[in-house]
């Protein structure tokens, strides 16, 4: 009985790879296995750098809301006590847009939970 290899599959599997490559440098986008431990590395930093951004956003938010209720003359760790205790629920990301671009909104919520 003759071997069978399964052509088709392994062509299907190397191209998906080599497609996933295009841009890289070098070797690095035309030889199989070289394309294939940049891929797979290229895949681990993008799941992490998924991850990342979600801190990264929302440090900025936290920074943003600082500064703003800084100005009013609160903390941002009282403002966001003070939210919770007064039953208002704005996530940081909302309110951080609230405090870049419509800072008399986000006054009249400071002013509420005062």
């Amino acid at each position: 009985m003759p071997r069978s290899v399964n052509a088709v599959a392994s062509r299907k599997r190397r191209k998906k790879v080599l497609k996933a490559a295009k841009g890289f440098f070098g070797a690095r986008r035309n030889v199989f296995t070289v394309a294939k431990n940049a891929v797979d590395k290229a895949m681990a930093y993008a799941y992490r750098g998924r991850k990342e951004k979600k801190r990264a956003f929302r440090r900025l938010w936290i920074a943003r809301i600082n500064a703003a209720t800084r100005a009013e003359g609160l903390s941002y760790s009282r403002f966001i006590h003070a939210l919770d205790q007064k039953d208002i629920h704005l996530n940081r990301k909302v309110l951080a847009d609230l405090a870049m671009n419509h800072p008399e909104t986000f006054k009249a919520i400071v002013d509420a939970v005062r």
